[in-house]
């Protein structure tokens, strides 16, 4: 059964799936940089996915993974919502580095968060 996880931002401004892309190629950026630093390829552990458009739609994107361990995660927006859905197919490391994701989007977008464990998240200001 797939599991979702939502972010509501608090102004609809944020509320675009080319933001989020811009953000998660960020993610990639630091953490190679990180990487860099460490003399170590970081950046492929920490985001072991590549970014994957769909043809059909503008209203979601998913990351494939590249290795075993890691599948596919769906992100896509959803009445004023951003929407992160992991497939039947998800890996354990699916579900981890999607909470790594979620949490690091909220804090980014000052969002809301519910994640896939229903439990609620505020990085919005009050």
């Amino acid at each position: 059964m797939p599991q979702s996880a939502y972010l509501t931002p608090v102004t609809d401004e944020d509320l675009s799936l080319i933001h989020v892309k811009e953000l998660l190629t960020y993610y990639m950026n630091i953490t190679s940089k990180t990487g860099e630093q460490l003399s170590w390829s970081y950046g492929d552990f920490a985001f072991p996915y590549t970014l994957v458009e769909n043809a059909n739609s503008d209203e979601w994107f998913y990351l494939k993974g590249k290795n075993d361990a890691y599948r596919t995660i769906v992100i896509g927006l959803v009445e004023k919502k951003i929407q992160i859905v992991l497939p039947d197919q998800s890996t354990h490391g699916d579900k981890a580095k999607a909470n790594e994701l979620c949490k690091f989007l909220a804090t980014k977008l000052k969002a809301d968060l519910i994640l896939f464990n229903g439990r609620k998240m505020r990085y919005a200001k009050k």
